[in-house]
């Protein structure tokens, strides 16, 4: 890639817990970055994913969903992380589910209406729909909510319509040259996405039953003789989360551990070998010192 980058600028992704913003995000970036599953709040941190052309780069920020409450030090952190981001950015893209709108989604609407800052209304998931002709009058009605720059309806799960929305995005990136060097995708590291993937992994695997006082520490992350060795501890806050994430005769370990392990190796490029454990460290998920330990402290 030549280096003609003129334009550069920050887009922040953001919406209520479960409407797609992760699956779009990965789908603009053409590979996978953040987690994603069918549970509200898997993303819990802020995460750049960096899409560089010849002409421009565009910095997408997934965001975790603004939710209403905050009972525990984890609430607040993802929706301190969520809310940070909107004053630092060039352009707000707005994702909503088309079957849906619920007080979240008003929820974040009324923190946006107090923004300067453009911002285009996605609306998703239009691929559950019977025929194009259904999405005018919801179109109509979503697009009324405020006096946006752009409506957009596409589906994130099938890449339906990205086009649309990155020729917006593009009208409004300044000019500028490449704030990261033009191979690089994200802002997190290696042993983040590592444990990242190890908790998408348990989401998936476990679907109702997951306890959401989880979290992945790794420990290990080292390459001997071209393998790639990792260690990782899954926290969790109570004896009975700790037995339903082995699960029977280690069967749920076992399971999360070699999905996570191949997801890896395509990843990574390179062989992989993953231990994982479990340990109970009760109430984690509301202390902010425990919190910042595990990884929880760019919300700032």
């Amino acid at each position: 890639m030549t280096n003609q980058i003129t334009k550069c600028g920050f887009v922040a992704i953001v919406g209520r817990p479960n409407v797609g913003k992760s699956t779009l995000m990965n789908k603009l970036l053409g590979q996978k970055i953040s987690i994603t599953s069918r549970k509200p709040q898997t993303t819990r941190h802020r995460i750049l994913g960096i899409k560089s052309t010849e002409s421009q780069q565009v910095i997408y920020v997934d965001t975790p969903g603004m939710h209403l409450g905050a009972k525990t030090a984890m609430n607040r952190y993802m929706n301190k992380a969520a809310n940070t981001v909107l004053g630092d950015v060039d352009l707000i893209i707005f994702v909503v589910d088309m079957n849906k709108w619920t007080n979240e989604d008003e929820n974040v609407l009324t923190k946006l209406k107090r923004e300067k800052m453009p911002i285009v209304l996605v609306i998703n998931k239009i691929d559950r729909l019977k025929q194009r002709e259904e999405v005018l009058p919801i179109i109509a009605k979503l697009g009324q909510k405020m006096d946006f720059t752009d409506v957009i309806p596409l589906s994130a799960k099938l890449g339906r319509n990205l086009e649309s929305l990155e020729n917006v995005v593009s009208q409004y990136l300044p000019d500028s040259g490449p704030l990261f060097p033009e191979e690089q995708v994200t802002d997190k590291s290696e042993r983040f996405i590592a444990s990242e993937i190890i908790r998408e992994k348990l989401m998936r695997r476990l679907q109702q039953e997951l306890p959401y006082s989880l979290t992945v520490e790794i420990g290990q992350f080292k390459t001997q003789k071209d393998i790639l060795h990792i260690d990782a501890i899954i926290w969790v806050e109570r004896d009975s989360q700790k037995k339903i994430v082995i699960g029977k005769s280690g069967a749920v370990l076992k399971d999360v551990g070699q999905n996570a392990r191949k997801n890896m190796e395509q990843l990574f490029e390179q062989r992989v070998h993953l231990d994982l454990w479990v340990k109970v460290k009760e109430g984690w998920a509301d202390s902010e010192s425990l919190m910042k330990r595990f990884g929880y402290d760019d919300a700032g």
